[in-house]
């Protein structure tokens, strides 16, 4: 079966320095339910990175695989390998991809918890900045397609905005949904564009929440994750 957390905060550890993210890993990691790791931290350190910090926390490693179906499969398997328990890979894949995707979580998933994360539209797109070929639609409209794309394939966890949790958790109720561009009313949005807060995200269906900077970059990162896990409660 694929992995449950202990909780549905999510701290993204988006940042260069590896003795930061080791010191935050060690402080944060017993009271989160995992740490999002991405390109600029696992290329500056490699895989054994990875596997140092999921002797702490479960690690979502969030590359959002995007190639042809033999590459992404071989991609999954690369970061299981390194300690990943969530991965993340791009619905724009496609049928084919998507179809692989499945075939090896559930093959991974025979060796131990592991979960796949279908992306669907970034969350620092609006309608207005959708790229090229994307516009016809609306942000929200791509994201109910992308996402039932993935669940036609049997892939059952989706990463979208808040604003689209509650018209997927109708729609596909057994979806395990992932939700970052989530923040506190008095928090800068950054370049999240579309964004609520961690109790209504919850509310509305979300199953784990991501947040970065409002955490990371506190001056009581302790603090601020004990302030968001209160919100989720």
């Amino acid at each position: 079966m694929p992995i449950s957390l202990k909780n549905p905060l999510i701290v993204a550890l988006d940042i260069d320095s590896k003795s930061e993210v080791l010191h935050l890993a060690r402080t944060l990691g017993p009271r989160v339910g995992a740490i999002k790791l991405g390109p600029r931290l696992v290329i500056r350190y490699g895989s054994d990175f990875v596997s140092q910090i999921s002797k702490i926390s479960p690690v979502f490693l969030d590359f959002k695989f995007l190639d042809i179906p033999n590459t992404m499969g071989s991609s999954l398997r690369a970061a299981f390998d390194a300690g990943a328990s969530l991965c993340t890979v791009h619905a724009w894949a496609g049928d084919t991809a998507l179809k692989e995707v499945f075939k090896i979580e559930q093959e991974l998933n025979k060796m131990r918890p592991f979960r796949v994360l279908v992306v669907t539209i970034l969350t620092s797109f609006t309608d207005e900045t959708l790229p090229p070929g994307l516009e016809k639609l609306s942000a929200k409209d791509h994201v109910l397609k992308l996402a039932g794309l993935a669940h036609v394939n049997s892939l059952r966890g989706i990463v979208c905005s808040p604003e689209e949790v509650a018209l997927l958790r109708e729609k596909y109720p057994d979806l395990y949904l992932v939700s970052p561009g989530v923040r506190m009313p008095d928090e800068e949005k950054g370049d999240q564009k579309r964004v609520m807060g961690p109790k209504e995200t919850l509310k509305a269906g979300a199953n784990a929440v991501v947040v970065g900077r409002p955490i990371v970059e506190s001056k009581d990162p302790a603090g601020a994750v004990d302030k968001y896990l209160n919100a989720l409660r």
